[in-house]
């Protein structure tokens, strides 16, 4: 099964109204960022254990390790969880700017480090949410200039 059948069976797999939220969120991405990379982590480790929740990912971030290694993943995420959806947004520098810059725009979201969460997307103001991802990926853009 290639990426794009993946993220579909997976958004197909969430029950309304989130799977239609996500759809919407995707399609969302998409148009901000037609020739992004994408990614479907299914959230498992190598040992095959459940270490996340499934992750539809956007664009590419070089996640650096303390110990010198470094490995591709994704700029931006969105995944279902029990109390609604999350969206990452990786590679900010300031944890804070996410909480400063968007935090009181959003309407009822919770906004940390890199992690937007909110229960519907009617809850929330969806420019808002799409200018935080317009972020997000610049970020990715900046990295390859």
């Amino acid at each position: 099964m290639n990426v794009q059948e993946q993220i579909k069976k997976y958004i197909a797999g969430q029950p309304e109204p989130k799977r239609s939220d996500m759809q919407e969120l995707h399609r969302l991405t998409r148009q901000v960022s037609p020739e992004c990379k994408l990614w479907f982590f299914d959230g498992k480790d190598s040992k095959n254990q459940t270490v996340s929740n499934p992750t539809i990912g956007y664009g590419v971030h070089t996640i650096k390790y303390a110990n010198g290694r470094s490995r591709d993943f994704f700029q931006i995420g969105v995944s279902g969880n029990k109390a609604g959806i999350s969206v990452y947004i990786l590679g900010l520098k300031d944890k804070k700017y996410l909480a400063k810059t968007y935090g009181k725009k959003l309407g009822k979201a919770s906004v940390t480090g890199y992690c937007i969460r909110f229960k519907a997307l009617k809850d929330i103001n969806i420019d808002t949410l799409e200018a935080a991802i317009r972020d997000g990926l610049a970020v990715q853009d900046q990295k390859a200039s």
